[in-house]
């Protein structure tokens, strides 16, 4: 049975995270809007948007997991993503859905306590996006593909989220990173080659001194 959850939908927003924060009831709040005048990305950075975009945020309260597993949640947020956005499109760890190298869709992960609010952006159209980004349609889809899309992307993270922290997806999120077996570097100054994904959703990375694995939490950024 699917999860119930309320659908806030909006023209212009500051954020849907903050709205999505101040909405938060027991059961799920998805908030969904076409403009954000202060998106966010990680760490509070600015996010760039499409002509026509979408920006969603689900608040929710995830049974059967700890505080600690959280994190996992923007991983299974991607994979939920990449469902809901079609063939094509990969995981870059550990916050980006790209299609052949151009970002489509940046997530947000924010906790507070019991609470999880989990953003996701996408550029739906952009004629002339710049470098390393895209869009998802090559033509104006219109107004109303935006809630439907944050639809179909909610629908699949709340079930996905129902399995459990243990059965998050690791197998199908490694088969679908673009990010494992490549040459990285994140900041401030680290470098190394990415090997695997762990089942905590830490990337698994070969450096000079031996494997090391990192948390989303802990990257600025990964290239």
């Amino acid at each position: 049975m699917a999860t119930p959850y309320a659908l806030i939908v909006l023209e212009d927003i500051r954020s849907t995270q903050d709205e999505a924060i101040a909405r938060a009831q027991q059961a799920p709040v998805l908030v969904v809007a076409a403009r954000q005048s202060a998106g966010r990305g990680r760490f509070g950075r600015r996010w760039e948007t499409a002509p026509r975009a979408m920006a969603a945020s689900l608040a929710v309260r995830p049974s059967g997991w700890q505080t600690a597993e959280f994190s996992r949640l923007s991983l299974v947020a991607a994979l939920a993503g990449r469902s809901a956005l079609g063939e094509g499109v990969a995981c870059k760890w550990p916050n980006d859905l790209v299609r052949e190298d151009s970002k489509l869709a940046g997530l947000l992960l924010e906790a507070s306590s019991d609470l999880v609010v989990i953003g996701l952006g996408v550029n739906l159209w952009w004629p002339h996006p710049p470098a390393g980004f895209g869009s998802l349609f090559e033509t104006d889809p219109g107004p109303d593909a935006a809630v439907d899309l944050a639809a179909r992307w909610c629908d699949e993270l709340l079930a996905r989220i129902e399995g459990g922290p243990e059965d998050w997806g690791r197998e199908e999120y490694r088969r679908v990173c673009q990010t494992i077996g490549r040459a990285i570097q994140w900041q401030p100054d680290g470098a190394g080659v990415a090997r695997d994904v762990d089942g905590a959703g830490r990337l698994v990375v070969e450096t000079g001194l031996g494997d090391i694995r990192l948390s989303s939490g802990e990257v600025w950024e990964v290239r």
